[in-house]
């Protein structure tokens, strides 16, 4: 081989080797990212046993991807279809089910926590309204020491707890970030449905409940899901 032909495989090489890092290091900056999906299906399901489909619509704002451990709340709508029915939220009474852990819902107020014993008032959601509201779990806060305020400092699921947990935690987390397995969390939410014209006199009896359960999933993306004919996925 003449030398022109060694400084060409040289520089041949090099560019190899530069794009093999540019590649390598754009495939780990978009590696982590992770979808949560509703099973609507379950819910639907639930709401048709119930006679409450065309009564009551539910949905969740999530987004078409999510870096690891950024999802700290749920954005909600609640929806009233109803002609003449009164739908009162039982805040106190909901729970989200995290890591097999029951725990209390927290309705987010722009206002500052200071008091997380403090019981949630019920909300109200008349006949052809919508009720839109940002929800977390009590077990997810933490308070400041200076100032006492609380506010939420850990992810809805921790999958970086489960890199640092035990044998079995990391057997998970290797699970999960390869695709091999799906992660779980569910809101148990409670309603009461009244209709407006029987109203909650003093004394009356509280309207029964009803409780819907909504089971998320989180599943692992692969580094494809950036390519732009992926994003509709």
């Amino acid at each position: 081989m003449t030398r022109s032909g060694d400084q060409n495989l040289i520089v041949l090489t090099v560019y190899i080797i530069g794009v093999s890092y540019v590649f390598n290091r754009m495939v780990e900056s978009i590696d982590d990212r992770i979808k949560y999906e509703l099973k609507k299906a379950v819910v639907d399901e639930q709401l048709k046993e119930q006679n409450l489909s065309d009564k009551i619509s539910i949905s969740f704002k999530l987004s078409a991807s999510s870096p690891l451990d950024d999802l700290k709340e749920l954005s909600m709508s609640i929806e009233n279809k109803s002609e003449n029915l009164a739908i009162y939220v039982d805040w106190d009474n909901s729970s989200l089910i995290l890591n097999n852990k029951s725990c209390r819902v927290i309705r987010k107020s722009p206002d500052l926590t200071r008091d997380l014993a403090i019981p949630q008032s019920p909300s109200l959601i008349v006949p052809k309204k919508t009720l839109t509201e940002t929800i977390t779990a009590e077990d997810l806060f933490q308070r400041d020491k200076e100032t006492g305020v609380y506010t939420v400092q850990k992810p809805l699921i921790s999958i970086g707890g489960l890199k640092n947990g035990g044998a079995g935690q990391k057997k998970l987390y290797n699970d999960f970030m390869n695709r091999g397995k799906e992660l779980e969390f569910s809101l148990q939410l409670v309603l009461r449905l009244s209709e407006i014209r029987a109203g909650l006199a003093p004394g009356a009896e509280y309207p029964p409940i009803c409780i819907i359960n909504f089971p998320f999933t989180v599943r692992k993306l692969p580094w494809t899901y950036a390519l732009p004919w992926n994003k509709k996925k």
